[in-house]
């Protein structure tokens, strides 16, 4: 039995802390919120953001950094525009040996950075690995079998991951392209905003299908321009992602492209939301990347102008459709 620190109480950091602990290490799973680390350890469960499911007794809740400690892995489950600065909290809390996780999904905001190259600026040199892959928290929690993808330059590392996760109902590959992987876990999220759209705008399964294909291969355009291997696209992290967030209504982000398109504002749906759309940041993030390295990314584009310029979806949708004829 290793110690395993999991840093963010959301859903699926919860989630994480269950898995780990359901395979026999201690776990402390560390809450911004000094009330629900309380909440956490009084009720053993996390009625805020995954309700009904009970907490393993190997779990122990904290709000305070120095709790962490001594730790063999440290998993950073927060949102990647909150990662800097929940990182930087735990400088000198995580030892040198540790290996860091990171198990959200974006780009930053201004610094277009992953979240592994945001840990090593604010932690140094620790060995690190993604954690990507479809999987929704609310399936993994209630027992239902899910896979996932661990990804680093270094085999040994992506290993340690592996084998601290992976169970008979959630199983974990190995990968050595941390970039790609972490690309197609960030990516998705724009996607699957315009595929709430296609829900929300009911224009069929054929649509939905043909945007899906088309933001693989946008996604896979950027991707390989920024240093990724195109056939990580095809795997879990890529292909298998966006199958999942652009086609479960559990899907944070395909529910904000579904409320888009039925005339909400973009800001009355955020308010109502507990947890973070990564997709909404990602938008701004991914089209400046396209901008800088020169790719075409025409859903990108449409959804940019949907979320941030109040485009009407239906006119997205148009221009998305008649642009000039091109190969496959």
């Amino acid at each position: 039995m290793s110690r395993v620190a999991v840093i963010g109480a959301g859903a699926w950091g919860t989630t994480l802390a269950i898995l780990l602990a359901e395979n026999g290490h201690e776990v402390v799973l560390w809450a911004f919120e000094t009330d629900l680390a309380s909440e956490l350890n009084q009720l053993r469960e996390n009625k805020r953001f995954l309700p009904g499911f009970p907490l393993p007794p190997s779990i122990t809740a904290t709000n305070r950094v120095e709790d962490i400690r001594p730790a063999d892995l440290a998993l950073f489950v927060v949102p990647t525009q909150f990662l800097r600065q929940t990182a930087r909290r735990f400088r000198g809390a995580i030892d040198a040996g540790v290996t860091l996780v990171a198990a959200g999904k974006g780009i930053e905001e201004g610094t277009l950075k992953l979240p592994l190259q945001i840990l090593a600026e604010e932690l140094g040199t620790n060995a690190a690995a993604v954690l990507s892959g479809p999987n929704l928290s609310q399936e993994i929690a209630r027992g239902l079998p899910a896979a996932a993808v661990a990804a680093a330059n270094n085999e040994a590392v992506a290993s340690r991951v592996q084998s601290a996760l992976m169970q008979e109902r959630f199983r974990v590959y190995r990968n050595d392209d941390p970039i790609g992987v972490q690309l197609g876990g960030a990516l998705k999220n724009v996607i699957a905003i315009a595929a709430g759209v296609i829900d929300g705008l009911e224009l069929g399964d054929n649509a939905k299908a043909g945007l899906l294909i088309r933001g693989i291969v946008e996604i896979t355009r950027l991707g390989v321009a920024l240093g990724a291997r195109a056939e990580t696209f095809a795997g879990l992290s890529g292909m298998g992602d966006l199958i999942t967030t652009c086609g479960s209504r559990l899907s944070r982000n395909h529910t904000v492209g579904e409320q888009i398109a039925r005339g909400r504002s973009l800001k009355e749906i955020l308010a109502g939301m507990k947890e973070v759309a990564e997709g909404v940041p990602t938008t701004i993030a991914a089209r400046e990347l396209g901008r800088k390295h020169r790719i075409s990314l025409p859903i990108t584009e449409q959804v940019y102008q949907v979320l941030y310029e109040t485009k009407d979806p239906y006119r997205a949708i148009n221009e998305l459709m008649t642009r000039s004829a091109t190969s496959e």
